[in-house]
């Protein structure tokens, strides 16, 4: 009876311990799209310095191409869009550990970047630019020809990137020439101040830099480490993944993302 007894209460334990591991199985697998629309509020991080993608206007309201393209993302997911203003170098990280539900910030696709998070569909394409100062009496007339000059690049950007691996890495640019900056804004200062002598950009920000700053001058642009942009979403999670790209595809079609183009991109 005692031996009988025994196995009993062993197989209880045991359907308890198997009960509780399946409702923990079931709510680790619950999309963070359930959640989102549950609380009606999406949390999506952002560099706010970054003209005329995303900036604070006069009024100090966040404005430009991603803010206008994630609020009616937002919109059509029947949720508030709660933005979180941050560093860009700290934007991957937050999504990742899920202080963010997703980031929007002129995100290219990056391999680094792909081992912990994933990339909505592209929602535009950009290219790369070098600006100079007019004081600047050197010359490049190839992305290579940086490596001669000290140069600024944002933090954490695949501009970053690119200038590591192709210039820093094979010791074309010393580590010491290069100034990683958390805001391009303050690069571009540098830049006019002569601390630095080219700043390395997504092509369409430095255009608006160029734009404010008649002492600033685009010396090459083209493709390099840019490409298509993105948003940053939670790795594997493959429904809230699918909801952000149906709405995408939906807004390309419709030709709401042209227009914002036009709206911001027109010189």
């Amino acid at each position: 009876m005692e031996e009988y007894m025994k196995k009993r209460f062993l197989l209880v334990v045991a359907l308890v311990l198997v009960a509780a591991m399946l409702v923990g199985c079931t709510s680790e697998s619950t999309s963070l799209l359930d959640k989102i629309k549950d609380q009606k509020k999406v949390v999506v991080g952002t560099s706010a310095d970054y003209p005329p993608y995303e900036y604070i206007d006069d009024a100090g309201n966040k404005t430009g191409f991603d803010i206008d393209l994630m609020t009616e993302i937002a919109k059509r997911m029947g949720v508030k869009l709660e933005w979180v203003d941050m560093p860009f170098d700290s934007l991957v990280a937050a999504v990742d550990s899920g202080k963010l539900d997703m980031s929007i910030s002129c995100f290219n696709y990056d391999e680094e970047r792909d081992k912990t998070v994933d990339f909505s569909e592209a929602y535009y394409t950009t290219e790369d630019a070098f600006v100079v100062s007019s004081a600047f009496t050197g010359s490049i007339v190839k992305p290579e020809d940086a490596a001669n000059y000290k140069v600024g690049v944002q933090s954490g950007t695949v501009q970053d990137g690119w200038l590591t691996d192709n210039l820093v890495t094979p010791g074309l640019l010393p580590e010491a020439n290069l100034s990683r900056y958390e805001r391009v804004d303050q690069a571009a200062l540098d830049l006019a101040n002569g601390r630095i002598d080219v700043l390395m950009g997504d092509y369409v920000p430095v255009q608006a830099l160029v734009a404010q700053n008649p002492d600033l001058l685009i010396v090459y642009n083209g493709v390099l480490s840019t490409g298509p942009i993105n948003i940053v979403l939670p790795d594997g999670d493959v429904e809230l993944k699918a909801e952000v790209d149906r709405i995408i595809k939906e807004l390309q079609a419709e030709g709401f993302i042209d227009q914002l183009a036009v709206k911001y991109f027109s010189e």
